[in-house]
């Protein structure tokens, strides 16, 4: 047979483990792995040799923001600027939300608007739902999204007068999600806590983005999630939480998993590799997100929990605003746009804190980069270098190291949190949907070919955290295996 597209003498790092082999690629699916030792390979229309490479799944990236509009500040980028950015840093798929502007605007309403831009994607693109208020036509439009292949629904526990959805309003939700076999992604602060505690800061004269961990603290986070387990279990829905900061939480969500609910852990990588002497930086406006930052010992705490499976994923939480937009309110954190710039940088920032500086197996990055993130979302043919899946694939040199610039990366901002910061773990060549679009640092701009992907409701099992066994099968067989 003749292959599209040839990769080898390859080391093929899924979560389940590493063989070497020739990956055969054939209208946009792996459709032949063959093993390390053939040497009579079919013909292919173009071959790429990675010896001295890893290759690994495309990225999964489940929590990002495009086009997000927040209150009075609309995110920088569009789903070009931020598929493009997500290409070049190994990152084939991206899950965006579609979250109302504020309590009038509709849940499906919101969904459809994003439904519209995705058009310009240049790699493939799920969505989330969200809702920010009840009235009695949400389960009518949770059910339409659910058919359009949107199973999935955000809430926020704080936040008010934006996003945030009341107590009612989440319990709700939760029954209704339940009901339909979906998934509630929960941003979980303890909204009272942060209000009573911003106030206080601000009473001070205490209430610049230096004091941002000081008017979020830790606790906040910590009972928020406890509450909503609460609710969750109440309601029979799994949940999955997103951006947690501390070991505490983590903690929360493996006690839940005992108990026998389903519930997932999500980090991000600023989480990991950063810690809150930031926020005395020279720029301290590079790091405002909600949660903010924690001490070191939060952080290595979280690496801990990673290493020992109690986290599922690790996210961008991806949201493009430049420092004009922040530096504008730098001297009151009630009024800037929080979040930062990531889809980018999630590959290198993750592998050189899991990997580089953390000695974790290259596997287990794969399983929060990339398999676990498709799983737990329905992404049935995305997230494993093997036969059948979608020819996603990243070669990576794990010795080569770059220094991040966010003036030069193109999210569509300014900055990067990692600004200065030598990572590993970039990606050299990136493949998506068998098209090879990153080669040797050279962007080939596949055009709009993203699809919208319909997606299911949670994977069901774990190939880690949630002590399952990993729902695939790895074939690097000493024969040609086709699809």
């Amino acid at each position: 047979m003749l292959h599209d597209l040839l990769i080898t003498h390859a080391t093929i790092v899924n979560a389940d483990g590493t063989t070497r082999g020739h990956i055969g690629v054939t209208g946009g699916t792996v459709t032949a792995i063959y093993a390390s030792e053939v040497t009579d390979l079919p013909p292919a229309v173009r071959t790429v040799d990675a010896t001295g490479m890893l290759v690994i799944p495309g990225g999964v990236d489940a929590h990002c923001h495009v086009e997000q509009v927040t209150g009075a500040y609309r995110s920088l980028d569009t789903y070009e600027t931020a598929t493009t950015a997500a290409l070049h840093g190994g990152t084939t798929t991206i899950v965006d939300f579609g979250i109302p502007a504020d309590a009038s605007e509709s849940p499906l309403a919101a969904l459809r608007n994003k439904l519209g831009l995705v058009d310009g994607a240049r790699c493939d693109v799920g969505l989330h739902g969200a809702v920010v208020a009840w009235d009695d036509d949400v389960p009518a439009q949770l059910q339409e999204m659910a058919d359009l292949g949107v199973p999935s629904v955000k809430v926020y526990t704080t936040n008010r007068g934006t996003t945030m959805a009341d107590e009612d309003t989440i319990l709700r939700v939760m029954k209704e999600t339940a009901r339909r076999g979906g998934l509630v992604y929960v941003h979980s602060e303890h909204d009272a806590i942060v209000v009573d505690r911003t106030a206080a800061c601000a009473a001070d004269g205490r209430i610049g983005i230096e004091d941002l961990p000081r008017s979020r603290p830790e606790i906040s986070e910590d009972a928020s999630v406890r509450e909503m387990l609460a609710v969750a279990a109440y309601t029979g829905a799994a949940v999955y939480f997103v951006h947690q900061t501390t070991p505490a939480a983590v903690e929360a969500v493996r006690e839940a998993r005992a108990r026998g609910q389903i519930v997932y852990s999500e980090t991000c990588p600023h989480y990991l590799l950063l810690d809150e002497s930031v926020y005395a930086s020279a720029a301290p406006e590079k790091f405002a997100c909600c949660p903010p930052i924690r001490p070191a010992s939060a952080a290595a705490g979280l690496l801990n929990r990673l290493a020992r499976g109690q986290v599922d994923t690790v996210s961008s939480d991806h949201s493009c605003y430049d420092l004009a937009q922040k530096q504008r309110s730098r001297h009151d954190v009630r009024r800037m746009p929080h979040g930062l710039p990531g889809v980018e940088t999630r590959m290198p920032a993750a592998f050189t804190a899991l990997v580089t500086r953390g000695g974790l197996p290259v596997e287990r990055f794969v399983e929060v980069f990339a398999t676990d993130p498709a799983r737990i979302n329905g992404l049935s043919t995305k997230g494993v270098v093997a036969v059948g899946y979608d020819a996603d694939l990243v070669l990576v040199d794990p010795a080569e190291r770059r220094t991040v610039d966010g003036a030069a990366l193109h999210q569509g901002t300014d900055f990067s949190p990692f600004d200065g910061m030598m990572l590993s773990g970039w990606p050299r060549t990136v493949v998506s949907g068998g098209r090879v679009v990153l080669d040797e640092g050279t962007f080939h701009d596949p055009g709009p070919v993203g699809r919208f992907l319909p997606r299911t409701g949670p994977g069901q099992g774990s190939s880690g955290s949630n002590g399952g066994t990993t729902r695939y099968r790895a074939r690097g067989a000493a024969r040609t295996v086709e699809a």
